[in-house]
């Protein structure tokens, strides 16, 4: 089965990326919502995040606050790494479950949308990497417009990822959101013929 990683920048688009495939047909999980699960009320990884950063990053129903989180760890190196620590083997753990899952069900292929793949090192995970990304500037721009942040701390965001520009040149198909939503669905559209392709001949091999 070949096992596709979706990735990119904050805001660059993937979440559209991943219901235009879902659209199409395909198998997709998203580790945002694997990551929103884990940091619900009275999980292990809540209580963990609870212990390093605590009380106050809590909400009233006992989740994770993750704008108050956010506003602790971004912009500390050292705090962020901490809370990656905290949640990324659970979720890696997750998807590679569901993959698998796929697999024993006969299927041909699954995507992960994963924006933290290149810095978590996971990239050799999967046979097909898919980036998705648009201008640093406009990126910047819709941090701003989605979040309700600043300038500068829009930028602490951006700047704790690796630049959008190395992904690009990592990556084994680039998906451009710089246009219409109806641009990139084009490129998915046609992206998605090329993986299907692709899952039929690591099939027959």
């Amino acid at each position: 089965m070949l096992r596709i990683a979706l990735t990119g920048g904050i805001a660059t688009g993937k979440s559209h990326v991943r219901r235009r495939f879902e659209t199409l047909g395909f198998d997709t999980i998203d580790s945002d919502a694997l990551v929103h699960e884990a940091l619900g009320p009275r999980t292990p990884v809540t209580a963990s995040v609870a212990h390093r950063f605590g009380n106050e990053v809590l909400a009233a129903d006992g989740s994770v606050d993750r704008r108050r989180l956010g506003e602790r760890v971004f912009g500390d190196d050292e705090a962020r790494r901490e809370l990656e620590g905290l949640l990324h083997p659970g979720v890696y753990a997750a998807i590679t479950e569901w993959l698998d899952a796929l697999a024993r069900t006969g299927k041909s292929l699954g995507i992960a949308d994963i924006p933290l793949l290149y810095e978590t090192g996971h990239e050799d995970d999967f046979d097909v990497v898919i980036v998705v990304a648009c201008d640093p500037d406009e990126q910047l721009r819709r941090v701003m417009a989605r979040d309700g942040l600043s300038a500068d701390a829009a930028r602490q965001r951006v700047a704790a990822q690796m630049p959008i520009g190395d992904k690009v040149k990592r990556a084994d198909f680039v998906i451009w959101t710089k246009g219409t939503l109806e641009e990139t669905d084009r490129q998915v559209d046609e992206l998605s013929k090329t993986l299907k392709q692709r899952a039929m001949s690591s099939n027959e091999q």
